[in-house]
């Protein structure tokens, strides 16, 4: 049974989670129309995989809020926290063993997320996901988060040129 809990000093070392591969398969791509935001998806005809560069995290000097999952005494799923200087708690990373994922785990996380955020005063919580991670982005969508804005140029010269970000909202 998984289990959440905040990282503190005696497991300190699992803010060290390692990324693992997830598809690519589809984009999402926002609309604001009179003021409200909706959204279209575009799914690609080759799937691909990506896996971003492990974090080195330090529980004891980067500032974070760090939220682990944990199966017994592994830990199987990463939530990093910052506090936003905007009333929203950021939800700056995310992550899930490959074998926990679409078992409910990274909801478990959102959900300690919005206890944290309730907890600390701030009025909801905030995070930012490529707009061709669309099953992150849906999963953002089913955790009852909404679509607060769009950056088509934030990736400009670099490597990543193509993509976007989208930010998703959700009040508590």
């Amino acid at each position: 049974m998984v289990c959440i809990r905040t990282i503190g000093p005696e497991n300190a070392q699992d803010v060290r989670l390692s990324n693992e591969p997830f598809a690519v398969w589809g984009r999402m791509i926002p609309s604001l129309c009179e003021g409200r935001w909706s959204y279209r998806t575009e799914i690609f005809e080759i799937a691909q995989e990506m896996c971003f560069p492990d974090e080195a995290y330090d529980a004891a000097e980067d500032g974070a809020i760090f939220i682990g999952a944990y199966e017994g005494e592994a830990c199987v799923g990463l939530a990093v926290l910052r506090k936003d200087r905007f009333r929203y708690l950021y939800l700056d990373d995310l992550k899930v063993c490959r074998e926990y994922r679409r078992k409910g785990v990274g909801g478990m996380l959102v959900k300690a997320c919005f206890k944290k955020a309730e907890e600390l005063g701030f009025h909801g919580v905030s995070v930012t996901c490529q707009d061709n991670n669309l099953s992150a982005a849906l999963f953002y969508i089913k955790q009852g988060f909404e679509i607060g804005g769009f950056d088509n140029r934030g990736y400009r010269g670099t490597s990543q040129e193509n993509k976007a970000d989208i930010y998703f909202y959700k009040d508590i």
